[in-house]
């Protein structure tokens, strides 16, 4: 069982940033093998009942056999409602409690939290093993300004919104999906300070790629951090630094 939104979208939409699209969420849930993923809508009458008519809205009068949760789970209105309250709903219902202890590494819990900071300073590798896989994003690929044609380097260019822009900005060795084909990438992430006109959040040049896919939809993947963004004194400058970049990845991806 889920939300149809993350709640923080709700409450503290101004300061969140997430991992993946709800859409991509529920899809993610539905492949893992489960018969079934119930998604609730998050309205704002939805998300203030107490914890008690919360639990009545979900089940009614049809109680489960059992239910997981994490250990730190909490429920209702203002998150008021713990275990031990689900418990006790639970006793009078016949209904199992089972409480989880978070997956954990180096000692610490593994938390979406823990995640979005490590890809915040630009650590993929390490978001990856907290992850399970590579973290990815999603966009639609808009006309640019057309410079990097210009420079002798075609680039996708991605505008995310703030609440998908979880990867620090810099460039990145990535991996491009486009129709389903996988290709070694050269990306950045954060408005490139060298033009004043730029808007793109993102821009990713795929290598040995030259399709149009404007209004197309590609799926990136980060890898590894290669350098901060920087002002170039010069155009010469930018292309001899994003050549070296492309050569990185072209050799080690």
């Amino acid at each position: 069982m889920t939300f149809d939104i993350d709640p923080d979208e709700r409450f503290h939409a101004d300061r969140l940033t997430k991992l993946m699209t709800n859409e991509r969420r529920i899809e993610t849930l539905a492949e893992t093998g489960v018969d079934a993923v119930v998604v609730l809508p998050f309205t704002p009458e939805f998300a203030a009942q107490p914890p008690l008519d919360f639990l009545q809205t979900m089940f009614r009068d049809a109680a489960p056999a059992a239910l997981h949760v994490g250990c730190d789970f909490h429920f209702g209105a203002r998150a008021a409602g713990t275990v031990e309250d689900l418990r006790a709903w639970a006793n009078e219902r016949g209904t199992a409690i089972c409480a989880h202890d978070l997956k954990s590494a180096d000692d610490l819990p593994i938390t979406a939290t823990r995640i979005r900071k490590l890809l915040a300073r630009g650590r993929c590798e390490e978001a990856r093993e907290l992850l399970g896989r590579p973290y990815a994003f999603e966009g639609v690929v808009r006309a640019g300004r057309g410079e990097g044609a210009d420079m002798g380097f075609c680039t996708a260019n991605i505008e995310l919104p703030a609440i998908m822009q979880t990867l620090g900005e810099g460039v990145y060795a990535a991996w491009a999906t486009v129709d389903g084909v996988r290709y070694k990438a050269a990306m950045s992430m954060g408005v490139a300070p060298t033009f004043s006109t730029a808007t793109a959040t993102s821009e990713v040049h795929i290598l040995d790629f030259s399709g149009r896919i404007y209004g197309d939809t590609i799926l990136v993947e980060p890898v590894h951090f290669l350098r901060p963004m920087i002002k170039f004194d010069s155009v010469d400058e930018l292309i001899a630094t994003v050549q070296d970049n492309i050569a990185w990845v072209r050799a080690n991806l």
